[in-house]
């Protein structure tokens, strides 16, 4: 890791991996995260991922419980420091990282997209709160749109809870009344793209 590139942060801790581990666990406390599911949300190598992970297990600030077969590692809010750390990451690395998205203009987050996306709502979803942070409407067949969303979602540091409709299907579940989608329009809303008025009218 060159000097150069580095964040405050991560000079700190010694690790850009290390830091972007305690940025996802302790911006995220009352969540737990398998590897493979961090690896995607920080945007790192799985073996450095392992390998910070039981670093910061041998000094007590990550815990981890396995379940459905699953090793789900989590912040330890009842170490000495847990407090420390979380006033850190959620209150310095953490809002940065979300005003990288929502500080810039969202077309130009749209437009590698633009001919594959209809329309987009992203919402102010709550800690604990249950609901979707982003929902996407457009041609996904490609999977262009699925690669997208992942990108936001390592843009914004923490894992979305995202849902992806095909024109045809978000029409039909809106003519319905669909309970899944109306609950999504009637949430908070953070951003909004949509040109044809496909999402609210």
């Amino acid at each position: 890791m060159s000097k150069e590139n580095s964040t405050p942060v991560e000079k700190l801790f010694g690790s850009k991996t290390r830091a972007k581990l305690l940025n996802l666990l302790f911006d995220n406390t009352d969540k737990s995260f398998y590897v493979r599911e961090i690896t995607r949300v920080i945007g790192e190598q799985i073996n450095s991922v392992r390998r910070e992970l039981l670093n910061l297990e041998s000094v007590g600030v990550v815990k981890n419980e396995t379940f459905d077969n699953k090793v789900y590692y989590s912040a330890n809010m009842k170490h000495p420091y847990a407090h420390a750390l979380n006033e850190i990451f959620t209150k310095k690395v953490s809002s940065s990282k979300v005003s990288d998205v929502k500080g810039s203009s969202w077309e130009e987050y749209v437009k590698p997209v633009k001919k594959y996306l209809a329309g987009m709502l992203l919402t102010n979803r709550l800690p604990g709160q249950e609901g979707v942070d982003l929902l996407i409407v457009g041609d996904d067949k490609t999977k262009k749109l699925t690669h997208w969303a992942e990108l936001i979602e390592k843009k914004m540091g923490k894992p979305l809870n995202y849902v992806i409709f095909s024109i045809e299907d978000f029409l039909y579940r809106k003519s319905v009344r669909d309970r899944f989608v109306l609950d999504i329009l009637e949430m908070d809303v953070s951003e909004l793209i949509d040109p044809d008025k496909l999402i609210k009218e």
